[in-house]
């Protein structure tokens, strides 16, 4: 006779005979903190300490993933261009060589499946308005096929990886999150997920070489962005 699962057994998340799920707890008490994290948030992307998200980051109605991107829109017309890419790039910080090899590889990566006809254009745009078609898997799912972000998910990546210091990943530890994101037979996600979280580590990481969640957070709605143009034309302020 079948045995009736009890409400405590049916949240439990470790199994005993799967290792795994015990070197990658999830949080259980995420409601403690913010209301509904496991729903998709359209315009604003909270985690536990920042449950209405960015103070003083306008969303102009724009998905999280939008926002991401629209700092790399330098006309704001709706459209990337490469060469505004790369003017992105140096305004993070990035060196001339780095900027046009990111600013190359992100046009061929995302140009096309933004397109709005079945014809690539020879200026390879990326169109903000169908951002949510570059979307890859063996990620984290922090975004959603629509390009909304999922707080749980988030906090999953630090619950599950960072073992040094909390809410803090090193960059062995962003190595080990790649690879768990893994999807079978999917060597464009493997890859993609890599560079992304690699050039993250690059722009981001403190001076003890850890990457902050909040950074992590800021970056999926882009105000990181903008936070480190800030300080760079700071720098290149004081320099001349």
């Amino acid at each position: 006779m079948a045995r009736e699962v009890s409400l405590e057994e049916s949240m439990i998340s470790v199994a005993k005979n799967a290792p795994v799920t015990a070197q990658r707890r999830v949080r259980d008490d995420l409601e403690d903190f913010m209301s509904k994290p496991y729903m998709a948030r359209a315009l604003v992307a909270p985690d536990i300490s920042h449950p209405r998200g960015t103070h003083g980051h306008r969303h102009s109605n724009m998905t999280v993933l939008q926002q991401h991107c629209a700092f790399f829109d330098q006309d704001d017309d709706g459209i990337i261009y490469p060469w505004e890419t790369y003017m992105g790039m140096r305004a993070l910080g990035f060196n001339i060589v780095a900027s046009v090899i990111m600013a190359i590889g992100i046009a061929l990566a995302m140009s096309y499946p933004t397109q709005r006809s079945w014809l690539p254009s020879p200026l390879f745009p990326i169109y903000i308005h169908n951002i949510h078609r570059i979307k890859h898997g063996s990620d984290s799912g922090t975004y959603d096929t629509e390009g909304r972000y999922v707080p749980m998910n988030l906090e999953n990546i630090f619950s599950k990886y960072a073992k040094t210091k909390l809410d803090h990943l090193t960059l062995g530890e962003i190595w080990e999150m790649t690879e768990g994101n893994r999807n079978a037979f999917d060597p464009y996600g493997w890859t993609a997920g890599k560079l992304e979280w690699g050039v993250l580590y690059i722009l981001a990481r403190d001076g003890e070489g850890f990457l902050s969640k909040e950074a992590v957070r800021r970056c999926y709605d882009g105000s990181l962005f903008e936070y480190c143009a800030k300080v760079q034309a700071g720098v290149h302020a004081k320099t001349t």
